[in-house]
């Protein structure tokens, strides 16, 4: 028998399991505590919990935890890790330090399907999909590695979450709970590079989260050279379903825009950005293409990136750049990964 991912489990659905086994439904919320507050890795370190449910526990489920395979740690104290699954396969996690507190990035899925011709992490495919566990297990880990609280998370590294929706919210609604880590939704973005439906259905769970739509075209033509998903879904499309998102959760979105040179950096795609976006509660972050081997692309160059963050601003766009941190280490997603394989 297929042992539990106990980690994964909501509060809910531990009690029901905990009942099952002749305990009382407190257990479970002392079982809880163990595993998102002082996220041991094993059931000895349960010392409130009986011996007896101990070993049940231990013969029937399994903690997921992730081990340091890979560290670098940039000059701006940017970290990241290359961690190892229960199973060998690695996934990225980057912790990057801020005046606000410290925010990470984490992985959702070994490798990606999605195909954006840019990005490293999407280079060999996908193998699966991370449990709510697993993703959770790169944040606790990073916060015991570095002796710190962990206030912001942004689900952008390796994987798309709406490809793996159900182990996605789990693990948001896990990470928030008053029981657990208490991290607010309102510090958690998830990065999407727009499949529609799943938008849909993300929108009626009426989350506290930030959306941020992985955009970095214009058109569809020019969307479907880099980003094969818009071979099922439009731009219109996308932009239509963001703009009921909008409406439905009263949330603004975030549109993440990567610098190309000589590909989507052009005043024309500034002036198409801001039609797509007219009207719209919506933020777009301007990104530095990170460069990635074997990738035909290349960053836009300093200036056009500014060029093009004056002409949005001009047109009514609220429109940022992205700090670069960790440049220095492999800053690519997924190129970490593709080194140790």
């Amino acid at each position: 028998m297929e042992k539990i991912d106990i980690r994964s489990l909501q509060l809910e659905q531990l009690k029901e399991y905990i009942t099952s086994l002749g305990a009382k439904p407190f257990v479970a919320g002392q079982v809880y505590t163990w595993l998102h507050q002082k996220t041991v890795d094993s059931f000895d370190e349960m010392t409130n919990i009986s011996k007896s449910l101990r070993e049940k526990l231990a013969g029937e489920c399994v903690i997921s935890t992730v081990s340091i395979r890979k560290k670098q740690v940039s000059t701006d104290g940017t970290i990241k890790y290359l961690y190892q699954l229960a199973d060998g396969n690695c996934v990225e996690t980057v912790l990057m330090r801020y005046e606000h507190g410290n925010s990470i990035c984490v992985s959702c899925q070994v490798g990606c399907r999605m195909g954006c011709t840019f990005c490293a992490s999407t280079q060999h495919g996908k193998v699966r999909d991370l449990t709510a566990g697993e993703i959770l297990a790169q944040l606790y880990r990073t916060e015991k590695d570095i002796g710190e609280r962990v206030s912001n998370i942004v689900m952008m590294g390796i994987g798309e979450p709406l490809d793996n929706f159900d182990n996605s919210i789990a693990f948001i609604r896990i990470i928030s709970s008053p029981e657990g880590k208490n991290i607010s939704q309102r510090n958690i973005s998830l990065s999407t590079c727009g499949i529609v439906p799943k938008i849909y259905e993300l929108a009626q769970l009426k989350l506290g989260i930030t959306l941020s739509i992985s955009l970095h075209a214009t058109t569809t033509a020019k969307r479907k050279v880099t980003m094969p998903v818009t071979n099922a879904y439009s731009v219109e499309e996308l932009i239509k379903a963001c703009r009921d998102y909008t409406k439905i959760t009263g949330r603004r979105i975030s549109f993440e825009y990567t610098m190309i040179r000589g590909v989507n950096d052009s005043d024309e795609d500034a002036q198409q950005l801001a039609d797509l976006l007219r009207g719209m509660i919506s933020h777009v972050n301007l990104i530095p293409l990170n460069p990635v081997d074997g990738s035909p692309y290349t960053q836009s160059d300093d200036r056009a990136i500014r060029t093009f963050q004056k002409k949005l601003t001009n047109l009514h766009v609220n429109a940022t750049i992205r700090r670069r941190l960790g440049q220095d280490i492999s800053a690519a997603c997924g190129q970490l990964r593709n080194e140790n394989r």
